[in-house]
């Protein structure tokens, strides 16, 4: 694992890249000493949930290239300052609950916090010109070190896979084996696949989902879960209260249940339409189970106002503007109202489906003893002036004929 020190070299000749050990990243690191002429190349390799084999084969490259890697474990950060917001955020945007676009500015942060150590002049990263990626990374960089160069192989080189295959092969670096036909971003919030790679709107790819199972393939019979959430947020999950481990135990037993799978059409950042194909169990099931309770526990008037609050923050994050003053006054008016998001919910996992069984809160607003038909609740009667006020804005529009 790469230590600061050994790779400090305080001159203009320094830069950092952000690296997963995929052909994109990787390539950039040969093409930051040989096309740009940069003498120390230093690799940030941050992990965010992806899993050991694919930091494992992040680090077999960069030993291939003589290379190694700085290697920051950031996963709790992840979901503590990062998922966490999302959650209390419903974050979803058009149907994709952020993930990536999230990661994409952390993996940023992480880039120029490094740059400052060793002095580096620029930063790169392994996005196309096509993607999203490059707009959250950029703009990131672009805020946090506006001194600090932003450099972009791929997309300044105008390089297709096949080409980047081909020079990568040259170095002993052949394409990763892996598991069906696409590519994909993981992270432990969401696994996306084949951005830009599905190119008809019927292909299915079911080897390619890591994991969930198909819904009909998934057990017969259901898997109970109790989640207990305070001021908006996960506290324990099945016992477990650890928010990574939270999150990774959703994921392995809401895949073994198939929930999690989305299949949408996506408007991306450039304007241009997107199949995309994502797995999130522990996100789907989390961001279901937090809207049901602010739903009880929330005023209609704060609800209301939160979802397009919620919308905007999603869209916000989504295009790469996490570092801009707005998200921070959205996140103030979601914070105040998460104080009494708080409960326990029994749920019930079942062929690709979440089911709500039981819910319990103290801040519940929801009154049986007022609003049911089969209890006395309040006078009928009271509610006559009422309806009264209420037509008489209807009864000058009816006279009027409008």
């Amino acid at each position: 694992m790469g230590v600061l020190s050994s790779q400090a070299k305080s001159d203009s000749k320094t830069a950092v890249s952000a690296y997963s050990g995929g052909l994109d990243s990787t390539l950039v690191l040969i093409f930051l000493r040989e096309k740009y002429g940069f003498d120390n190349v230093v690799p940030v390799l941050v992990d965010v949930g992806q899993g050991e084999e694919e930091i494992q084969t992040a680090f077999e490259r960069a030993k291939i290239l003589g290379i190694e890697p700085v290697f920051i474990d950031a996963k709790e950060e992840f979901a503590r300052e990062w998922i966490f917001r999302c959650i209390k955020a419903n974050g979803s945007y058009q149907g994709y609950p952020v993930g990536t676009s999230m990661t994409r500015v952390l993996i940023a942060t992480k880039c120029v916090e490094v740059a400052r150590k060793v002095g580096a002049t620029a930063i790169a990263h392994g996005c196309t010109g096509k993607g999203n990626d490059q707009f959250r990374i950029e703009t990131t960089v672009s805020y946090l070190a506006p001194d600090i160069r932003n450099i972009a192989p791929i997309r300044e080189f105008n390089l297709m896979r096949a080409e980047e295959e081909a020079i990568l092969k040259n170095y002993g670096i052949t394409p990763k084996k892996r598991r069906g036909k696409l590519g994909g971003d993981i992270n432990m919030w969401s696994h996306s696949m084949g951005s830009g790679q599905v190119e008809d709107l019927v292909s299915q790819y079911p080897e390619d989902y890591l994991w969930t199972v198909a819904p009909e393939e998934a057990p017969d019979k259901p898997r109970e879960l109790k989640i207990t959430f305070e001021r908006g947020v996960p506290v324990c999950i099945d016992g477990i209260e650890d928010p990574v481990e939270m999150i990774l135990y959703l994921n392995k037993v809401g895949g073994e249940n198939g929930v999690g799978r989305i299949d949408i059409l996506e408007d991306g950042m450039i304007g241009l339409k997107s199949r995309e194909l994502y797995e999130a169990p522990a996100a789907t099931i989390l961001l279901k189970v937090h809207w049901d309770l602010e739903q009880l526990t929330l005023t209609k008037e704060q609800l209301q106002l939160k979802r397009y609050i919620d919308k905007l923050w999603a869209e916000i994050v989504y295009h790469g503007m996490w570092v801009h003053p707005l998200r921070k006054d959205l996140e103030a008016f979601i914070d105040s109202t998460q104080v009494h998001v708080n409960g326990t919910y029994r749920v019930k996992l079942y062929k690709g489906n979440v089911e709500i069984l039981e819910r319990q809160s103290d801040s519940s607003l929801f009154s049986p003893e007022m609003r049911s038909v089969k209890r006395a609740g309040f006078d009928q009667r009271d509610s006559t002036g009422a309806i009264r006020i209420h037509t008489v804005p209807y009864q000058l529009l009816g006279r009027l004929g409008r």
